[in-house]
């Protein structure tokens, strides 16, 4: 039973992603993404999530707050891959140290986040983050697996004796988090801070202060104690050795558009 059902998930979630892979290819890193989600979509979904979002959090009226927020991120925006999308920059009165961007180029930053950023670089790093996500369209990737691995269950269900269907997909389920979704969404937190990297230093932001950021939020956080198994984000400590990996290629860019060292 047990070689059954890893047979079964192997097949199904090999099968679909090796049929549908490659069908967008990611901005500045170049890897081609499973996107089966047209853009259009894609896109209406995040107007909804941010009408929701801005209908339940209150705004903030830090005018000297927003004004800097939106200053920084439409240069990253202008510098990014999708200079054209509409982007809007929602500063929200909550102190949960955050920000994100939906598809189509809505971006919010929580007040809580600015007790971690000290400068307008350490901000080009977060929101520069934040875009490199949307502009990779992880959203709609993370939705694409999900079809293939709601697919894959069908299959499993399909395949094996009545009696055993409930054990099948309890099995099918574990497999399909522990071993496809949770890593992948580590491997975007690792390409967004790439792509980010590259779009701050083409704005004009120094990539050396995203290492700033992540060592001071390191510090400050004082770390998590879910192990990075079972985290969609990368531990911070190999964050910034991959950061620090990549800084290279970001500081010629840098160097080439500011002609700064």
């Amino acid at each position: 039973m047990k070689k059954i059902i890893i047979m079964l998930f192997v097949a199904a979630v090999g099968l679909g992603i090796g049929l549908l892979a490659g069908c967008y290819t990611v901005p500045v890193t170049g890897r081609s993404a499973m996107v089966l989600l047209p853009q259009s979509e894609e896109f209406a979904l995040g107007m909804q999530a941010y009408n929701d979002v801005r209908s339940n959090t209150p705004l903030s009226r830090d005018t000297a707050l927003i004004r800097r927020v939106q200053t920084v991120g439409n240069k990253i925006a202008a510098a990014s891959d999708a200079p054209k999308w509409p982007w809007e920059f929602t500063v929200f009165q909550e102190d949960t140290p955050n920000a994100w961007c939906l598809p189509g180029g809505k971006v919010g930053v929580y007040s809580g986040l600015m007790k971690y950023v000290y400068t307008d670089g350490e901000l080009a790093t977060v929101l520069a983050h934040e875009i490199g996500h949307a502009v990779a369209r992880h959203g709609a990737e993370r939705m694409s697996q999900q079809m293939v691995v709601a697919a894959g269950g069908a299959i499993v269900a399909g395949s094996v004796s009545d009696k055993n269907v409930e054990t099948a997909k309890v099995a099918y389920g574990i497999g399909s988090e522990l071993f496809v979704m949770l890593p992948y969404s580590r491997s975007q937190e690792y390409e967004a801070d790439e792509i980010g990297l590259i779009y701050m230093a083409r704005a004009g932001y120094d990539p050396r202060e995203a290492v700033n950021f992540w060592e001071r939020f390191r510090q400050l956080s004082q770390g998590s104690n879910v192990p990075e198994w079972f985290s969609t984000h990368p531990a911070d400590e190999k964050r910034i050795a991959r950061l620090k990996e990549i800084m290279p290629k970001a500081l010629a860019e840098y160097q080439r558009v500011t002609g700064r060292q």
